[in-house]
């Protein structure tokens, strides 16, 4: 201490901002330099700035530190260890994939190319089937169905999120718990009611994912066995999530013929339920139900206007994309694929599933119906020897073989031994249009986070999976003005975020974590079509996911520094 100074001001003296202080100006360096180590890690100056909350974009810089954003706004005069002049190109918040399929191909490759290219820095997933939870049965059944991935070291679906980010991956995941998984635990592929011990225990593995982390509750409602849940079993699960802030979201029971009484029964799951709703890629197929939109439409707002929240997303396509089980009855699916199979062998069976395939019936949902044999394109075969078949339409594969088209179809999956990828063009582009601009939308790719290399060229998907989000950003904002880039940007961040009740994402707010995405609006497009699917959008430069930069220059870091993202269930129990 020096003597003869106020114990106060040898105090001051003394404390290290003082020290620094002195230090600084002795060596006539700007004060920035000695702090040094509380610069910000990055800042990207000279920015259109799209926060995603709607609001009109303005000029501005960002900055990253660790991984969060540290500072919005004019931020020439702040400390960076470095610094990236964007040139005018927009900044928003990464883009949220309302439904992901990448559950397998993010094991196989964690660079998720085809999504990360698009701006997309978080994959939801969990569209009736989830990845767990999972029994020994169900396990076998995941392995000798499937090509891509032969070891499930997990169980849970905790584990299997966790596992991918032990893996290591490029985009956030996230996902529902199936209620068709919920179901087969318990029930198998049977056609019946569980009884009350089985309920039980479906409801305690629904709670248990919750508690996990699940987002909620998906169905997936047109397909065996999730066909056969009556709505009472589906409204005693969402009342488990209901009670963890969690939301139900469905593939509906219809999408076509029987439209508005499957948007009845989602809002009866809503209400009784007690939780919000989603319409999973909410669509009018078929031809002769074009004209239900604003029936539809009618029906969601009215639910909405009385307090129910009722939202919906979609893909930015007129084309969907299944399996030949689509075109096929229920009962004959009952028990599984080999039982499937097996009935499709059967000579007393087969002429009655050609006549049910004919029918537009309103007992099932009959894709091969709705878009007709010339508008069902194959798109994925397990069998290498049919894969020269792929890209045929069904109409065009059945007079090659001499064959009716149900009959094709019937003997293509026995020598499958699969599903068989199906595209089926179903929508109205008019209606695509109409349902971009309802501000409860949002968007999904329904797709695999992909790239255009083995071992992905097997099949030719649907071009949704390279192409969804920059054909919204292209066409839709771009080109034909159905929205602005605003809204746009907003209904494929924040609005998703809030729905899903995301803490510290959607949004370019300091303090939430840095998933950031920089491209430039007058050039992303998409560039994938139904006859080349297996091409990468362009217009997205740079993506930065959790303050890591996993796309530069358009390319891969190969930086994988995705994270498990959990529901409100997890938030509450550990708060």
């Amino acid at each position: 201490m020096v003597k003869g100074f106020p114990l106060i001001i040898q105090n001051l003296l003394s404390s290290d901002l003082i020290k620094k202080t002195i230090l600084s100006l002795a060596l006539l360096l700007p004060l920035n330099s000695v702090f040094a180590e509380d610069c910000h890690d990055l800042i990207l100056f000279n920015a259109t700035i799209i926060d995603g909350s709607g609001s009109p974009s303005f000029k501005g810089d960002l900055a990253i530190k660790d991984d969060r954003i540290s500072a919005l706004g004019d931020l020439a005069e702040q400390c960076a260890k470095e610094r990236k002049d964007v040139n005018g190109k927009v900044l928003a918040p990464g883009f949220i994939n309302m439904l992901s399929w990448a559950t397998e191909s993010l094991i196989i490759d964690g660079r998720a190319l085809s999504d990360i290219r698009q701006g997309v820095t978080l994959e939801v997933m969990g569209e009736g089937w989830s990845m767990g939870p999972l029994n020994e049965s169900m396990k076998k059944d995941m392995v000798s169905s499937q090509d891509l991935v032969q070891q499930i070291p997990w169980t849970t679906l905790d584990e299997y999120l966790q596992f991918l980010e032990d893996k290591g991956v490029a985009v956030n995941v996230a996902s529902f718990v199936g209620a068709t998984t919920i179901r087969m635990h318990e029930l198998g592929q049977t056609n019946r009611a569980p009884n009350a011990d089985e309920l039980k225990r479906m409801k305690a593995l629904t709670r248990q994912a919750m508690e996990e982390g699940a987002l909620g509750l998906g169905s997936s409602l047109i397909y065996a066995p999730a066909f056969y849940a009556k709505t009472e079993e589906l409204i005693e699960l969402a009342k488990v999530v209901g009670e963890y802030g969690g939301m139900y979201i469905s593939h509906m029971r219809s999408e076509g013929n029987k439209i508005e009484a499957a948007v009845e029964e989602l809002i009866r799951i809503s209400k009784e339920g007690k939780l919000p709703a989603e319409i999973y890629h909410l669509k009018f197929g078929g031809k002769q139900n074009w004209h239900k939109f604003d029936k539809v439409i009618a029906m969601i707002d009215k639910a909405r206007s009385e307090g129910h929240r009722i939202t919906t997303d979609m893909y930015t396509y007129t084309a969907g994309a299944t399996g030949l089980d689509a075109a096929m009855p229920p009962w004959v699916q009952e028990g599984g694929l080999e039982t499937w199979i097996n009935r499709l062998k059967d000579p007393a069976i087969r002429p009655k599933i050609i006549t049910a395939m004919k029918e537009d019936s309103n007992d099932w949902e009959n894709l091969y119906y709705s878009a007709g044999a010339d508008k069902v394109i194959l798109n994925a075969f397990r069998n290498p020897e049919l894969q020269i078949h792929t890209g045929k339409t069904l109409s065009q594969l059945a007079k090659e073989l001499g064959k009716s088209p149900e009959e094709t179809a019937i003997d293509l999956v026995i020598e499958d031994n699969s599903r068989v990828g199906a595209i089926y063009f179903l929508m109205s582009e008019e209606n695509v249009k109409r349902q971009i601009k309802l501000p409860y939308m949002s968007f999904g790719s329904d797709g695999s986070a992909l790239a255009p290399e083995a071992p992905f060229l097997s099949s030719n998907p649907h071009p949704r999976s390279y192409g969804n989000v920059a054909r919204l950003l292209g066409k839709y904002v771009r080109e034909e003005k159905v929205i602005s880039l605003e809204e746009a940007v907003k209904k494929l961040t924040s609005l998703p975020a809030s729905n899903l009740g995301i803490k510290n994402r959607g949004s370019l707010t300091v303090g939430y974590f840095a998933d950031i995405v920089l491209f430039d609006p007058e050039t992303i497009a998409d560039k994938a079509t139904f006859s080349k699917p297996h091409q990468l959008s362009v217009g997205v430069s740079d993506v930065w996911v959790n303050g890591k930069q996993a796309l530069k220059d358009a390319k891969s870091t190969e930086v994988m520094a995705g994270k498990v993202v959990r529901g409100p269930g997890f938030i509450a129990k550990n708060n």
